[in-house]
């Protein structure tokens, strides 16, 4: 992927945000995106960055297996295809997790 790929894809991440902390893998250094600490070469890392690793390595891995099971829905299936219906697929799913949610 080219710099400038990589570059849209994450201002259209930011812009996703709407100006909230958004995690991202270690990809799309520079743009404002909470991201894994490096290592410079030579250089271990200090216990605290490890640790902030380790917890955004379980965030991340999460939303990965949310993504994972989403794949296998049916009904995301059969509207991937069909323009925006799956992100009215997805809306309609979230209603209705948050109705379930309240009660």
């Amino acid at each position: 992927m080219t710099h400038e790929v990589v570059k849209r894809v994450a201002e259209g991440c930011i812009w996703a945000g709407q100006g909230r902390l958004t995690m991202a893998d270690g990809g799309y250094p520079g743009t404002g995106l909470l991201m894994p600490h490096r290592r410079t070469p030579g250089e271990e890392l200090p216990g605290w960055k490890h640790e902030h690793n380790r917890s955004h390595k379980q965030v991340r891995a999460r939303v990965e297996h949310v993504f994972a099971r989403m794949k296998t829905w049916k009904i995301l299936r059969d509207c991937r295809l069909k323009g925006d219906g799956v992100h009215h697929a997805m809306l309609g799913i979230a209603r209705l997790h948050n109705l379930a949610l309240t009660g």
